[in-house]
């Protein structure tokens, strides 16, 4: 790949992203949460209770970072957290009726977003496109163990 191509190709995936996340917190802030809280409660909708490290894996957040969401949403009255039957230095959280509530609007919002970005695009491509990403996310993923050039 030439320079040029991979300039425009970093730019579009830039752009993108800045884009993506600002048109979602416009969509997030009358609901007063701001970007990574909505994750953070669709991944409890879709799982039920977790422990805290669990969730900032599956969030692939730092723990400090889902610490202070799950504070905000806590005092929010979206969700609750408790000791881990398992081991009580852990937290497990859960959605409360707010939070689940709460949710469900997300998911409005999160389907409205999801079809104004793929908005005049075919079918077929809008199907790929979940698994194109993922794939470039993989690629770029700092956390997976480095491939050794032979």
């Amino acid at each position: 790949m030439d320079f040029a191509q991979a300039d425009a190709l970093n730019q579009a995936i830039r752009l993108l992203s800045l884009r993506h996340r600002a048109r979602a917190a416009a969509l997030l802030a009358p609901l007063g949460l701001h970007p990574g809280q909505e994750a953070l409660l669709l991944k409890l909708a879709r799982t039920g209770p977790m422990i805290q490290a669990q969730l900032s894996d599956a969030l692939g957040c730092e723990p400090p970072s889902v610490t202070v969401m799950t504070r905000k949403l806590e005092a929010a009255g979206h969700i609750r957290r408790a000791p881990a039957p398992s081991d009580k230095r852990a937290s497990v959280v859960e959605l409360t009726d707010s939070g689940r509530a709460l949710a469900e609007e997300v998911k409005r919002l999160w389907c409205a977003l999801a079809e104004e970005t793929v908005a005049g695009l075919p079918a077929q491509t809008v199907a790929a496109l979940p698994g194109i990403l993922t794939t470039l996310t993989a690629n770029v993923d700092t956390r997976r163990p480095a491939s050794r050039a032979t």
